[in-house]
């Protein structure tokens, strides 16, 4: 860290981030551009910024040693951060729940400040420091409260923010999502109730004349479709409970390779076809969690994938592991998702404008049952745009 933060630096990303806003531009893209500002202003190691409501937060932007924090849940703000502007905190204290979520290795020193919007904090921003850093002095603490306050500026436009973006027009158009999601529900339990019923009277009526082949095709359909309606129903029972909480197996120690593998074979057949295995280590150290999740969690990620990219393109899976968690990645080279919608996305009932041209319409669950299956593990999950076009979803577990 240097002795006093780069000024320089600071004014040109601080005109930057003017530009952005009188061209028109809000939301998470410029809100990454401020994080990304305070670290370099700063000479920090990482900087990363903390999203609060209900009761609770979440890290929606973030670079350098934060990074991998993304998507990750916290419980909510330090009560001294809301005494006072700015707060230091060594990070040899477990006192601050931000800085206990950021696994950066030979780190010293975290400083956060809080964002508001008039008196409602809607965040903090922070940043750290190494050990080879010196503590930040009244410059440093100054200029992380300056953009701090560029960050509830953002905030009070209203647009683009995951949470307290939310205007009225937004809250009729979710109501309208939900009565959308009641429709395309009764559709998608009436498919696969009528699949199982079909061949089950087939199976009834006609075994004699179908033949060991078709009994056995029968079967195997009948199998699919029930693994399909038990997914549904999953999330319905997720979407009806207060937390979204869902009935799981006991936690413990699972091969995660092993576990992807298995969950792809449950995948219906024209899925499971264009899932592609990259990287998956073999000397991967376990994870801790419940194995049985994976499948679902693996379901609704690729069946996510498929529905927004072409049909010849590949579902890439691949896994691997840092200090504490173990990770998989599940990508595809489809339309990609737009920075703004990254959190909105594992939003109850949320779809994507571009759906409603989308020949599979779905209920706007998948992706909120996955968040909610990964953090009764105590992980986390975040979407972003993949480089070269397409949307990745990244999946971290505690290892055993």
């Amino acid at each position: 860290m240097p002795e006093r933060p780069d000024y320089a630096a600071l004014t040109r990303g601080q005109i930057a981030v003017l530009d952005r806003v009188n061209a028109g531009e809000s939301g998470l893209p410029v809100l990454q551009q401020l994080v990304r500002l305070a670290g370099e202003a700063l000479g920090a190691r990482g900087a990363g910024f903390a999203e609060y409501t209900e009761g609770h937060g979440r890290i929606i932007a973030a670079t350098g040693v934060c990074e991998s924090a993304i998507g990750r849940r916290i419980e909510g703000p330090d009560d001294r951060l809301l005494a006072r502007r700015t707060l230091l905190v060594p990070l040899d204290s477990v006192n601050d729940e931000f800085a206990r979520q950021i696994e950066g290795g030979d780190l010293r020193h975290m400083l956060g400040a809080r964002c508001e919007v008039g008196t409602t904090v809607v965040g903090s921003l922070h940043v750290y420091f190494g050990e080879d850093s010196g503590e930040p002095g009244p410059e440093h603490h100054a200029v992380l409260e300056l953009v701090a306050g560029l960050v509830g500026r953002l905030y009070g436009m209203h647009t683009g923010l995951p949470i307290h973006g939310e205007s009225a027009p937004e809250q009729a158009r979710r109501q309208e999502n939900r009565d959308l999601w009641v429709a395309v529900t009764s559709h998608e339990l009436r498919t696969p109730v009528t699949v199982i019923k079909g061949y089950a009277d087939t199976l009834t009526n006609h075994w004699d004349t179908l033949g060991e082949p078709g009994r056995r095709e029968a079967v195997r359909v009948i199998g699919t479709r029930a693994g399909e309606l038990a997914r549904l129903v999953d999330r319905l029972l997720s979407a009806a409970s207060e937390d979204g909480s869902v009935g799981t197996s006991a936690s413990g120690p699972f091969d995660l390779a092993d576990a992807l593998r298995t969950a792809a074979e449950e995948l219906p057949a024209a899925l499971r076809q264009r899932i592609h295995f990259g990287e998956l280590p073999p000397d991967l150290p376990k994870a801790y969690g419940d194995r049985d999740s994976i499948t679902t969690i693996l379901t609704e990620l690729a069946t996510n994938a498929e529905k927004y990219s072409p049909a010849e393109t590949l579902v890439e899976v691949c896994a691997g592991t840092d200090d504490d968690t173990l990770r998989f990645r599940v990508s595809d080279r489809g339309a990609g998702i737009a920075p703004e919608h990254v959190e909105r996305a594992f939003e109850r009932y949320w779809q994507a404008e571009s759906e409603k041209q989308h020949p599979h319409p779905g209920a706007g669950l998948g992706l909120y049952l996955v968040r909610r299956l990964v953090e009764r593990q105590h992980g986390w999950v975040s979407l972003r745009p993949r480089d070269g076009g397409g949307t990745v979803a990244e999946v971290r577990l505690p290892r055993a």
